[in-house]
């Protein structure tokens, strides 16, 4: 008997085969339900939870604060494993329904910003820190953002999806990221054997 998974020619969706977070996801993007977002005092509004992905615009603007900037802001929680990022309010902000997602309030019709890496140098640029305005450090230092949000993530989440939350194991997925992964540690091994920060900016 061979129990060898068959790629359909048309694929469909099936919900049950999904596993852990087979509720979020789909194959349709959009809204699924209304829902205002919260609104606190400051100007600048953080919709994220605590993955690893969300954490690193809260560490931004934290890392803004601690420079004296005027970074204040109110984290509201996405709870993405019941759907928040499904919200006609977050998803007016962010279409992608990803986490994390900004809004900035003191710009002229309220500015949203997604895609953490853009939120990244959003922040940097309306600050003037953390990103050189220097052509070559600054290049270096977008390759090194780019490479984290086209590499880690994919990697991880792929890893950590077909090792922890996938339904069956497979051997093929987990083997193909866990090298990868391990080729992308070793990358910054070598990285940080030469600087203290990936990379240097001064």
């Amino acid at each position: 008997m061979n129990n060898q998974y068959e790629p359909p020619e048309i694929w469909t969706h099936d919900a049950e085969n999904g596993g852990k977070w087979a509720s979020i996801n789909r194959p349709v993007s959009g809204a699924t339900h209304e829902k205002v977002l919260p609104v606190g005092k400051h100007a600048l509004q953080l919709y994220s939870m605590g993955t690893p992905n969300g954490q690193k615009v809260t560490i931004m603007l934290e890392e803004l604060l601690a420079l004296g900037k005027e970074a204040e802001y109110d984290a509201h929680m996405i709870k993405i494993a019941e759907g928040d990022q499904f919200s006609s309010g977050f998803v007016a902000i962010n279409p992608n329904s990803k986490i994390p997602a900004l809004v900035d309030r003191s710009v002229d019709n309220n500015a949203a910003i997604f895609e953490s890496g853009s939120i990244l140098v959003y922040l940097a640029e309306k600050y003037g820190v953390l990103l050189p305005t220097d052509g070559i450090k600054r290049v270096e230092v977008l390759n090194w953002l780019f490479w984290l949000h086209g590499s880690a993530p994919y990697l991880g989440g792929g890893f950590g999806h077909f090792y922890a939350y996938a339904p069956e194991k497979f051997e093929y997925p987990i083997n193909r990221f866990t090298m990868e992964i391990k080729r992308q540690l070793d990358l910054l091994n070598k990285q940080f054997e030469k600087n203290e920060f990936i990379p240097e900016m001064n």
